[in-house]
């Protein structure tokens, strides 16, 4: 029997194993954790998104697209 974790149950160092960016992936979560102001929570949120992402595009890397992806799905407030 296998060890198998899904992307929601790992932490910490494990998550960072398998979900971090390529460069330009992580210079986009930079920014955009600047812009919007990112909690921890959402940080961490995000990355496991991208890492969805990737794993349903058949890649082993997350790539700016899918940090992108995941970004766009972020509940946004209402504009005024």
């Amino acid at each position: 029997m296998t060890n198998a974790r899904s992307n929601a149950e790992l932490e910490g160092e494990a998550l960072e194993r398998v979900a971090t960016p390529d460069k330009a992936g992580q210079q986009l979560l930079m920014q955009a954790a600047a812009v919007m102001r990112l909690s921890a929570r959402s940080y961490t949120r995000t990355l496991r998104v991208s890492r969805m992402i990737a794993d349903l595009a058949g890649v082993d890397t997350i790539g700016r697209v899918h940090v992108a992806e995941a970004l766009s799905y972020r509940r946004q407030p209402p504009r005024a």
